[in-house]
């Protein structure tokens, strides 16, 4: 088991190299010139993700796959993972961290707008769609297709559910000694009772958590940097110089502070909100939307909300702590943002907690969405039953059993999703600026689908 381990540390390390970061990276970029600067449409993103598409097909309103994808990407890579970036990265690593937020809009604008486009329709009036009907339908690779409906179920029993349960019960233990076995049957118990339900359930479930999650946890980020208000622009300062400083790095490390700050603070950012990934798309394909564009929209909303807020929110809080107060150590990276949440009087430890908690409980729920659409994808749907089953029960087992393995095979899995998807992207692009023409930069974007535009 270790020769294992140690074979998939080492793939996962090269898939999420420099190679991979300057793929996804440059996808971003590409994106984002290509289709002139989607970020500026970010406020018509927001109100079309709070507004419904009455009449229009799908199976959720636009703000529930707005909240399911939020569910998923939104989890402890926005807290725990920003104060690792800073700890390994410096506290530059949280400028970049942001950039590729900022960035990745335009992808995932790109991924929402493909998922509409190529999404299918069941005999029951089910929508399907995602990276994988893109590949299959619009480049006609179905091979690429089922290589990604493999790695995306695959990926979901680990960073979709194992290791989220696995965090869920390791953190009850610690906090309030619940037996980890309790705490697994009681998290299987509820993942059961929302799953069962289908995307309808996930969906509303995740539309009441995530916005009542994300607000709490944004407010406790507030206080904080209220108390720490006059270390609040040396921070800034320190996160921007640092984000581009030659110097060598210290501790022996490789290469300069710019290097190390960009390494860590993009590899970050890209695993924290997503984009690129492809996950996302599989359920914005289900939304209720008149065409491509105005889910489109929505979905590049996520990135915003995910990196470009929260991710920053809390790099800033970690790095005006560590300003405020030198006891706090800046490398470890597992107990920077816990050392900043304990500022706050009493409620900072628990608020945090629960933060964590809900965060991985709902990634749980948004990963079987996406895990369950690919084994339907590749096996049919009455194969998505003892998915359900095998996804429940792997909630318990992830509960009370050592995941170093399953992390590295979920980190493997996860950068293998995300090549078909950007080169779907990346060859399909064409696509994506005829529709974002035919209906954003023409003023039509209140047109239905069927109408001539």
């Amino acid at each position: 088991m270790q020769t294992i381990n140690d074979i998939l540390t080492t793939l996962s390390g090269w898939l999420w190299g420099w190679p991979m970061i300057i793929l996804l990276l440059g996808t971003h970029i590409f994106l984002t010139i290509r289709l002139r600067f989607p970020q500026r449409r970010i406020f018509t993103a927001i109100r079309l993700s709070v507004s419904r598409d009455k009449g229009s097909t799908g199976d959720v309103s636009q703000f529930g796959a707005l909240a399911t994808a939020l569910a998923a990407t939104i989890g402890t890579g926005n807290i725990i993972g920003v104060g690792t970036a800073v700890a390994l990265g410096g506290p530059g690593a949280v400028l970049w961290c942001w950039l590729t937020g900022v960035f990745g809009i335009a992808t995932k604008y790109g991924e929402g707008l493909l998922a509409i486009k190529y999404r299918v329709k069941t005999p029951d009036g089910k929508m399907l769609g995602g990276p994988m009907y893109a590949l299959e339908r619009g480049l006609g690779q179905k091979w690429l297709a089922i290589l990604f409906a493999v790695f995306t179920a695959c990926a979901s029993f680990g960073i979709g559910n194992t290791v989220q349960a696995n965090a869920i019960s390791t953190l009850a233990a610690t906090s309030w000694g619940i037996p980890m076995w309790l705490t697994g049957a009681v998290v299987c118990t509820l993942t059961a009772v929302v799953i069962l339900g289908g995307v309808k359930s996930i969906a509303k479930v995740c539309g009441m958590l995530v916005p009542f999650m994300a607000l709490f946890y944004v407010l406790g980020c507030i206080y904080i940097l209220c108390l720490n208000h006059q270390y609040l622009l040396p921070a800034v300062q320190l996160i921007i110089g640092s984000a581009f400083s030659t110097k060598a790095a210290a501790g022996g490390a490789t290469g300069t502070v710019i290097m190390l700050a960009a390494r860590y603070g993009i590899a970050r950012g890209l695993f924290s909100n997503e984009s690129g990934l492809g996950s996302a798309p599989i359920v914005a394909a289900a939304a209720q939307t008149r065409n491509p564009v105005r889910q489109a929209l929505v979905s590049s909303s996520g990135t915003f909300w995910d990196t470009v807020v929260i991710c920053a929110l809390t790099g800033l809080v970690v790095v005006s702590s560590i300003i405020a107060d030198p006891a706090i150590s800046a490398n470890d990276g597992a107990r920077l943002t816990h050392l900043a949440f304990s500022k706050i009087p009493l409620v900072g430890t628990p608020l945090l907690t629960f933060g964590l908690l809900t965060f991985a409980f709902s990634t749980i729920l948004g990963w079987c969405y996406y895990g369950e659409r690919a084994v339907e994808y590749l096996k049919g749907k009455r194969w998505t039953y003892a998915y359900r089953v095998l996804y429940i029960l792997a909630v318990f087992a992830g509960s009370v059993i050592s995941l170093d393995i399953v992390w590295n095979l979920a980190d493997c899995m996860n950068a293998l999703m995300a090549i078909p998807n950007l080169l779907s992207l990346l060859l399909l692009n064409g696509i994506i600026v005829h529709e974002t023409r035919k209906y954003l930069w023409r003023g039509r974007i209140d047109r239905d689908m069927d109408e001539e535009a």
